[in-house]
């Protein structure tokens, strides 16, 4: 029997939802997010980030709310900073620019964009006189967790802010494993912080407790006009708007959505510990559930007979650095039998 390590999104859904979805199954609701459980959905959310005024929308997946929401954001001359190991510069097909907008990339720290990058490059950019013949920067695009899993601290959230509104670009947060961003043991940034220093933000579901879907928070009113209708345009309106109000009312009931993702934290920190106790060479020791380990390819090939994970890049010649990720659902005996078979 396999045990699969690759990503967070393996498994269906929390049981509550599941249950949730089957007592509601055969109620009849009004379409496209205009029903009572989105609505109470919307407020959880906002309450959660102490943001009454806050936009909330709930779209299918994460690489549909990426490109949706930074076309809205953006005019048709602009493009999009984030930095060169960003999902979406790497992971999504090449959707952004799909929509006619570049990826403007910058240097990455450990998968951070740096404040002072953003500043020296949009220096750089208006020093020139003729910028006017290249892609403007319009908006900052950055994760958290970032795709090494790493996190920023709330001091790096308010300079990235700050940079951000000296140029009047909107700080746009990728939070598809933002629970796991929140419920880390080391870190202080909390759901109203994110929604303090960020513009437009998304709340994760598919990756932490949900069958699928994503809540955009928009922080800041009228930022992107008749956003309903771009989400139409871009095919990620679901006409059962309340098959995603559900799911999110139950993460967000009870602090569901953080306690199941401590779940992912506590089986990382045992995965750290067996592979520091078995001598395996990290690449990145993270604080998130995403840890990456560098091993020798004829050790890599043996060991995908029984465990599956994730290629992350070549590290030389032989070794490959691949990532080892838990879940919210990730049970005590995978961590176990990983350790055996390690």
């Amino acid at each position: 029997m396999m045990l699969y390590f690759d990503s967070d999104y393996l498994e269906g859904a929390h049981s509550s939802i599941l249950e949730k979805l089957v007592t509601t199954n055969f109620e009849q609701t009004p379409g496209y997010g205009n029903d009572t459980y989105c609505e109470s959905a919307r407020e959880k959310i906002r309450q959660a980030c102490n943001c009454p005024e806050a936009q909330v929308h709930f779209l299918v997946g994460g690489t549909q709310t990426n490109a949706t929401v930074i076309d809205g954001l953006l005019k048709s001359y602009e493009g999009v900073i984030g930095v060169d190991s960003a999902h979406i510069e790497l992971h999504e097909a090449g959707a952004i620019e799909f929509g006619g907008h570049k990826v403007i990339t910058l240097p990455q720290e450990e998968g951070k964009l740096k404040a002072s990058e953003v500043e020296k490059y949009l220096t750089k950019f208006y020093g020139d006189e003729s910028f006017e013949h290249m892609t403007i920067p319009g908006a900052v695009y950055i994760s958290h967790p970032t795709e090494w899993g790493t996190l920023y601290t709330k001091q790096e959230l308010a300079d990235l802010s700050a940079i951000c509104h000296k140029y009047n670009l909107p700080l746009f947060l990728d939070g598809a494993r933002l629970g796991y961003g929140l419920a880390s043991l080391n870190t202080d940034v909390t759901m109203q912080d994110i929604a303090k220093y960020c513009d437009v933000f998304y709340i994760g579901g598919t990756k932490v407790g949900a069958l699928f879907g994503e809540a955009v928070v928009i922080t800041k009113p009228n930022l992107i006009p008749h956003f309903f209708t771009i989400i139409k345009q871009h095919g990620a309106l679901l006409a059962k708007g309340r098959l995603l109000g559900i799911q999110f009312d139950t993460l967000f009931t009870d602090n569901l959505y953080l306690k199941i993702a401590k779940n992912a934290i506590e089986k990382a920190e045992q995965l750290k510990a067996i592979f520091k106790e078995k001598n395996y060479k990290f690449f990145l020791e993270t604080d998130t559930n995403q840890q990456f380990i560098i091993l020798e390819d004829t050790k890599l090939k043996e060991l995908r007979q029984k465990i599956s994970c994730s290629f992350w890049e070549k590290y030389d010649d032989t070794h490959t650095v691949v990532r080892f990720a838990t879940s919210w659902a990730t049970p005590q005996s995978s961590i176990d039998t990983l350790k055996e078979i390690l």
